[in-house]
């Protein structure tokens, strides 16, 4: 492979701004984003993905280095790779992060909140996530030999 061509499975970054107050908001942007995402893996409330592919959308245009941060965290960068190259999220991933929303938007509904529109708002949510993640691709399992 030489230089000029890209790796298979590597997201160009589109390019980087080339205004300098541009890129540090889109970074500060960027590392807000991040910092959403992660809280979103806890409270479900949070969607995480499109925190951390908003992210990725500002790291892009203003930092090549936390870019490919993003995109090679053991914790999420084959998630987020996996979906901008369209390919999906595994099958095991949709139904734990399902299972794993429906727990605590119950837990929450049923033990800490005590107003009935809220408590329905809140299955809403769940509702319109799950739909979601389930129109999503699924990855399909490589074979290693």
């Amino acid at each position: 492979m030489t230089k000029e061509e890209p790796q298979k499975d590597h997201i160009r970054i589109v390019s980087l701004s080339p205004n300098r107050y541009v890129r540090v908001l889109l970074m500060i942007a960027g590392t807000f984003f991040v910092a959403v995402g992660l809280i979103g893996i806890i409270l479900p409330i949070l969607p995480t993905t499109p925190f951390l592919l908003l992210a990725a959308a500002c790291y892009s245009k203003s930092s090549e280095r936390c870019h490919r941060w993003l995109l090679t965290n053991r914790l999420f960068g084959n998630y987020i790779r996996n979906y901008l190259q369209g390919k999906g999220i595994p099958m095991k991933v949709k139904l734990s992060t399902i299972a794993f929303l429906w727990l605590t938007i119950s837990v929450s509904a049923f033990f800490f909140v005590e107003i009935l529109w809220v408590r329905i708002l809140l299955y809403v949510i769940a509702i319109g996530v799950t739909a979601h993640i389930l129109t999503l691709r699924t990855l399909k399992p490589t074979r290693e030999t």
